[in-house]
């Protein structure tokens, strides 16, 4: 009798990916095993939930999500509909976790914190292949341990945010200014408004979250004249950032792109290019930022920092398993080539899968 066929899918995360990967368990007739950290499906969206998406819902709803909501009698939403992060949890991934199927084994406020195989260590070979991953997790409760067959980390990477050093690391100052620094899309003209309004913001990033923050604080500038806002970008070229335009296949991202080029030419974004901070220093209510402008010393006062500087995995609840990535971009290496930002974009990444994603662990576990 095969044990292993007995246990769960591991599914690390409750947002769209993870809960697409529990329904096409469900699908199949296996048992997910869905461990999300925090307290509700689709925790990180809500991080952003002010924020619309660049594509409309018929690319953001899974087949066999859709197909279990489906059976539920669900009411899709309207397919061309540009959703925000909230909406997409409210009118999708809430509907999803309700379902029997998942709710019963979805697990909220656990976070993993080391994937092994049963009685072995990273290094032992003999009946690896036979022995389940084991799972321990912490919730309010305490620690617990569990067994599964496979594992699917789809944990995602909203939760570690790259810090302000060009080279990686946070700038000396950092951390004693983290309570006037916001990292990812703060909702500026909304639930902390007060914290912006009136005040000198430094962004920093040259991603599409830097043009969505840029924007939403010249919305706000509209509301508080008093608003000054700086762009630091680490390189001096924009043309990539600011995307295809109109003829950019995903409408909304290329009116975004649009809108933060004419606010450059009206001069209501003071732009810094290339920008490199080097310290950071709280004096009174305020921020002395130590940088390099154009490769030149430069001084600027204010009084929030706004980072928009990526995102990486938290990879340390992975030490004891076999895993393969690339040293660059920390995905596996059949993936990683397809996305490495040095010579993708967005829209220019093409499917990928099972092949992509699996790691040495046998097809036991993909990294998504």
């Amino acid at each position: 009798m095969d044990m292993m066929a007995d246990l769960p899918v591991a599914v690390i995360g409750a947002g769209p990916v993870g809960l697409a990967a529990a329904a096409h368990l469900v699908e199949r007739g296996i048992r997910p095993l869905i461990l999300e950290l925090g307290e509700s499906v689709g925790a990180a969206l809500l991080e952003w939930g002010h924020v619309r998406v660049f594509s409309p819902w018929k690319y953001n709803i899974d087949a066999a999500a859709r197909a279990l909501l489906d059976r539920s009698g669900w009411t899709a939403p309207d397919s061309q509909g540009l959703p925000t992060g909230g909406e997409i949890v409210r009118d999708y991934l809430a509907p999803l976790g309700r379902l029997p199927a998942i709710a019963a084994n979805l697990k909220l406020g656990a976070e993993v914190t080391a994937i092994t195989r049963q009685g072995h260590d990273k290094v032992a070979n003999e009946g690896r292949k036979q022995a389940p991953f084991v799972i321990r997790y912490r919730d309010a409760r305490g620690e617990h341990r569990a067994h599964a067959r496979a594992v699917i980390d789809a944990s995602g990477t909203w939760w570690r945010p790259n810090p302000i050093g060009v080279d990686g690391l946070p700038v000396p100052g950092e951390g004693e200014a983290r309570g006037r620094i916001a990292y990812g899309i703060p909702d500026v003209v909304g639930k902390v408004r007060s914290s912006y309004a009136g005040k000198r913001v430094l962004v920093i990033g040259g991603g599409h979250s830097a043009i969505n923050v840029a924007l939403a604080l010249m919305e706000l500038q509209d509301a508080a004249p008093g608003t000054e806002i700086f762009w630091a970008l680490r390189h001096a070229s924009v043309e990539r950032l600011l995307g295809g335009g109109l003829n950019d296949q995903l409408p909304e991202r290329g009116a975004l792109g649009l809108a933060a080029k004419q606010a450059m030419a009206d001069g209501r974004l003071n732009m810094l290019a290339p920008f490199a901070v080097n310290r950071i220093e709280v004096q009174g209510e305020g921020l002395v930022i130590d940088a390099s402008l154009a490769g030149k010393p430069f001084n600027l006062a204010v009084d929030r920092i706004i980072v928009t500087t990526g995102f990486r995995p938290d990879l340390s609840f992975l030490s004891e398993i076999r895993i393969a990535l690339d040293p660059a971009v920390e995905a596996p290496p059949a993936l990683a080539p397809l996305i490495d930002p040095n010579f993708h974009s967005c829209g220019t990444v093409p499917a990928h899968g099972i092949r992509e994603l699996a790691h040495p662990e046998q097809i036991g576990r993909a990294h998504v």
